[in-house]
């Protein structure tokens, strides 16, 4: 354990944390390894990849020169738009300074979720925060913008979220949606009725703490009935984010989509080539043993279509015409292109064309984006280069585990590391109780192992001197037999756990506060449960544990 290299900015505690590399956590791609370790040696798919986040203020200029978007209409709609979030000063300022020629955007972004959903979206904000401060620190101008993903359709995955509070874990909080509404994209559809009353009762149940009034409060006069969950989204991220200048941008708005339009229209213009360059990258990366992110198809088309419905819907080239799935719609190309330009608002874009229109519309210097999205970055690289826009590269937002000081004592008490857990729990159980629990039965266990082990071997030599058939029918049975001492073994050590509840208690709180359902903390929990624990102060303490020169995974140690 170590302590950060950095000074806080904003609080006096002294920040304890640990790393963990990505190649102890499981299931991380063969790519983001790479990238994470080397990325200067996938310059093929990243053209603009640096070692350092240091070297990202040197694309300044070339950022600026890319620039064609009036800045002043942009600051228009964002001011407005921020205003109604509830942005506050700060968020002004940096609206402001966006205004001026000579800064510079860094930008993060992901769908929308209830709550803010998983506590990434939290890390990904306060990463592009902490690398502003840092280009400001050497002479650049930058502000750090939020692309709330509100054009996404993807109901299911945003709908819940997970908050967990003084070690108890909770069923999670849900929206419900209307069955007219299904494939709409989420940030139009309203935070539904009686939701006021499901936060209340679930609320209820959570841990009373000193905070738990304050958070209500922001979550009720958020989260309101009859408002757009892209609304909702934008002004409670804004509230808990509201001394950081963040600006939120929401994509559907019908300002954005006309400042937007021109490159819909490239991208519709290029598709067919877009498409085929696409469909080889993807061919080169799984050639180079690397799993392609997206599967594109040649009737792949990069944007998408909002029916009058609301839904969002695909468009698929066959023939030489593009049709709109789910529908009789379908458009010539050249039809498609004047479409775009009478009704931008029916238009959005598809993941591989997403970073080019966010930096088509922002003077982007660079990305924070997760795994995922750094392998979507080697698939579009190949769209920033048929539309001739200089490639933005993508740094790893700060993946972090937030350790409470009662999951530190457990972790103390047995004798755990954080990778032992990756084991699961039923391995770890054992582990705490053969060597803490009850140690005298575990070794009863092994003896008995190793006595009937010793035993069937003296038996298999005079069985195989007498008939070696027999040798085969004994391999079966022992088999069987250390099967049978194994379920009990287990049986033994389950119940044993369940007896001493103490122990049971502690290791099933870990495992739900800080590997909850089997994955990383930030992919499950909400900021929520933290904040009712430690109050506003806990995103200051994540903000100053972030060091953007952190390649691996960071245990912070609240």
């Amino acid at each position: 354990m170590r302590e950060t290299g950095c000074q806080p900015t904003t609080s006096n505690v002294k920040l304890r944390f640990e790393s963990v590399d990505f190649s102890e956590i499981p299931q991380q791609s063969k790519l983001f390894l790479q990238y994470q370790s080397d990325p200067l040696s996938l310059r093929k798919y990243y053209p603009s990849v640096v070692s350092s986040h240091t070297d990202v203020a040197g694309r300044r200029s070339e950022v600026l020169e890319s620039c064609v978007v009036e800045r002043s209409k942009l600051c228009d709609a964002l001011a407005a738009q921020n205003e109604r979030f509830g942005g506050g000063v700060s968020s002004a300022e940096s609206i402001e300074l966006l205004r001026r020629p000579g800064t510079v955007a860094v930008v993060t972004g992901q769908q929308i979720g209830l709550f803010t959903g998983p506590l990434y979206t939290i890390y990904k904000a306060l990463s592009a925060i902490k690398m502003v401060s840092c280009l400001r620190d050497r002479g650049v101008s930058a502000v750090p913008v939020f692309w709330a993903a509100t054009e996404d359709h993807d109901f299911v995955e945003i709908s819940k979220a997970f908050l967990h509070a003084r070690g108890e874990e909770t069923s999670p909080f849900e929206l419900s949606q209307a069955a007219d509404a299904v494939g709409n994209s989420v940030g139009r559809l309203p935070v539904p009725d009686g939701f006021e009353n499901i936060l209340n009762e679930r609320f209820a149940q959570l841990p009373e703490t000193q905070f738990s009034n304050e958070l209500l409060s922001m979550l009720s006069a958020t989260w309101k009935p009859g408002r757009s969950l892209g609304e909702a989204f934008s002004s409670y991220i804004q509230r808990l984010l509201q001394n950081y200048g963040l600006i939120v941008v929401d994509p559907l708005d019908q300002e954005i989509k006309k400042l937007v339009a021109p490159i819909y229209g490239q991208v519709a213009a290029h598709a067919e080539e877009i498409v085929a360059r696409l469909v080889k990258r993807s061919a080169e990366m799984e050639a180079d043993g690397y799993h392609a992110q997206v599967l594109v198809t040649p009737d792949y088309f990069p944007l998408f279509y909002h029916t009058d419905d609301g839904v969002r819907r695909s468009i698929k080239s066959r023939d030489g015409t593009l049709h709109v799935a789910g529908t009789k719609l379908s458009f010539a190309p050249t039809e498609l292109i004047e479409a775009i330009k009478d009704g931008p608002e029916y238009f959005s874009p598809g993941v591989m064309v997403r970073p080019v229109v966010q930096d088509y519309l922002f003077p982007t210097i660079c990305y924070f984006g997760g795994a995922a999205e750094i392998a979507y970055f080697a698939q579009n690289s190949e769209v920033y280069a048929t539309l001739g826009r200089p490639v933005t590269p993508i740094l790893h937002r700060q993946s972090l585990t937030l350790v409470e000081p009662r999951d530190f004592r457990t972790l103390g008490r047995y004798d755990l590391s954080f990778s032992d857990l990756f084991r699961g729990f039923d391995d770890v159980r054992r582990q705490v109780v053969e060597r803490f629990v009850n140690p005298a039965t575990a070794r009863l266990f092994a003896e008995a192992e190793e006595a009937i082990n010793l035993e069937l071997n003296r038996l298999d030599q005079e069985v195989s001197r007498i008939d070696p058939t027999l040798a085969g029918d004994l391999a079966t049975r022992r088999r069987k037999i250390n099967y049978h001492l194994g379920a009990l073994r287990k049986k033994f050590q389950r119940v044993q756990l369940e007896r001493d509840e103490t122990a049971n208690r502690r290791l099933r709180s870990l495992f739900s506060s800080v590997l909850p359902h089997g994955q990383l903390q930030e992919r499950v929990l909400n900021i929520g449960g933290f904040y009712l624990n430690y109050g506003p102060a806990v995103i200051d303490r994540i903000y100053d544990s972030i060091d953007l020169d952190e390649r691996g995974h960071r245990l912070l140690y609240l």
